[in-house]
């Protein structure tokens, strides 16, 4: 595993792929955490000079491929629209640079699986940018279930319901740019049962569409074969409590809303008695933490992340895979 590592104390250094809402929240954790953000890379130097002026980036790059071939950074953000995910991921891996990819971290299980042999070919790190699974809270949750807590495990129920922007136009609604709700929204609940529950062996997926074609709402059921469920669901116009269940034979914990965010959370007894609180403040959004693990992996020579393997994205990429083809949602990028 290779990296510039060219500062004189050994930090590494960032480089943020596109200059959206997503980049801006990632960068201003990077910002507050003490991590260097070193350069920023757009589609026009006017974009990239905005970003840069208003972090107090010290290098804009008028394309991404400046971005990528920059000597003085050692990782790249991708925070692209999702079909761009898996083009910018390779343009950075083949550049010799670490990723951290934006979920969903490409449209399909099969651009999935081409970002991660490259990295492996390449001896980088990519990691699929899912903010949740490196929160305090969720590292407690799994320590809490792993010394068995809540006995076996049974259900975990987990929604995210927004209301978003309506407009045809917006990428959220747009086909050609991976809209819908699945991708944005119930790629955070699909994720969490696979983290605490595995790969399941079935899924019933139910879908409404909008008129531009892209899932207005999505519920799911996983069912895996020792009995265990996952109820999950996810919605583009309409907000919700957006609360985390999990539950199991000798107790269960309630994740406060927001569940996905750097939340708070109660395990209780199988009789209703309080056995935990949870609270840790966060700074800022949270999203520090998968950078730092991105960082740490390369500092310690690991080629991917405990928290979240990277043959646990691509079957993350293959569930919703097989909910698409369920609910009839198709994305130009299947069709390659």
């Amino acid at each position: 595993m290779t990296t510039n590592l060219e500062t004189s104390d050994g930090r590494l250094r960032w480089g943020i792929l596109g200059t959206g809402l997503i980049a801006g929240l990632q960068t201003q954790d990077l910002l507050e955490n003490g991590f260097i953000v070193q350069a920023v890379g757009s589609r026009t130097m006017d974009a990239s000079q905005r970003f840069s002026q208003k972090f107090g980036i010290p290098t804009a790059h008028e394309s991404y491929a400046q971005l990528v071939a920059d000597p003085s950074v050692d990782i790249i953000y991708v925070a692209t629209p999702h079909p761009f995910h898996h083009e910018h991921a390779l343009l950075a891996l083949n550049a010799g640079k670490h990723v951290l990819v934006e979920k969903p971290f490409t449209m399909n299980a099969r651009e999935a699986r081409e970002v991660i042999d490259l990295a492996q070919q390449r001896g980088l790190v990519a990691l699929e940018a899912m903010w949740t699974r490196f929160l305090p809270h969720m590292v407690r949750i799994r320590q809490i279930v792993a010394d068995g807590m809540l006995g076996q495990l049974r259900k975990v129920v987990a929604s995210h319901n927004q209301s978003l922007p309506t407009d045809p136009r917006h990428r959220l609604n747009a086909l050609e740019l991976g809209g819908g709700a699945l991708l944005d929204l119930g790629i955070y609940p699909v994720s969490f049962a696979v983290d605490l529950l595995g790969t399941p062996s079935s899924i019933q997926a139910s879908g409404a569409m909008t008129v531009t074609g892209v899932d207005r709402q999505t519920a799911m059921i996983f069912q895996y074969p020792t009995g265990e469920q996952a109820m999950l669901d996810c919605e583009l116009d309409a907000s919700g409590a957006n609360r985390a269940v999990i539950i199991g034979t000798e107790g269960w914990i309630d994740i406060e809303s927001v569940w996905y965010t750097p939340t708070s959370f109660t395990v209780y007894d199988r009789m209703d008695n309080v056995l935990e609180r949870f609270e840790q403040p966060v700074i800022g959004r949270g999203m520090q933490f998968q950078a730092a693990e991105l960082e740490q992996l390369i500092q310690t020579g690991r080629a991917q992340s405990d928290l979240l393997p990277s043959d646990q994205s691509i079957a993350i990429m293959e569930l919703l895979d097989e909910i698409r083809r369920q609910i009839g949602l198709h994305y130009a990028a299947d069709r390659i």
